[in-house]
């Protein structure tokens, strides 16, 4: 078989993150196991490198997802984080960010504000913080 075998850090947690993100954010989820774990397998290595180690010949990517823009602003970028390792023809899948929405939103259904996932230990913050980017956006 030639190309990189995916493999997980911790396949129990990974998977919980796959399914949160399939069911929050369809498109990211489509693009992931569609596009992106496709060109994994082929050696095609996408996003950024964020650290390399010789020694082992591994190599850390962090590859951004497709997401809304408000969601990015109040949870952070959603983003694939994976090692390659060279020598084991290896692309260990790691996480995926925001990992505590997900993983949030994994163990019960979350609701929304405006459109957007809110967390429930973070309620109020995050509605904060929805009306705060919504007032700069209706200023410009």
């Amino acid at each position: 078989m030639k190309g990189y075998v995916l493999d997980y850090v911790n396949e129990n947690e990974f998977k919980k993150l796959e399914r949160a993100l399939k069911k929050y954010n369809m498109l990211a989820f489509k693009k992931l196991n569609f596009e992106f774990y496709p060109a994994l397998r082929n050696g095609n290595f996408l996003g950024e490198k964020v650290d390399s180690n010789k020694k082992n010949n591994t190599e850390k990517y962090e590859l951004r997802l497709p997401s809304d823009k408000m969601f990015s602003q109040i949870h952070g970028e959603v983003k694939l984080i994976y090692t390659v390792h060279y020598n084991e023809e290896v692309v260990m899948l790691e996480e995926i960010t925001p990992s505590q929405i997900l993983l949030e939103g994994h163990m019960s259904e979350l609701t929304a504000y405006k459109g957007i996932m809110i967390s429930k230990a973070n309620a109020s913050k995050d509605m904060f913080k929805i009306d705060l980017l919504n007032m700069l956006q209706d200023k410009h």
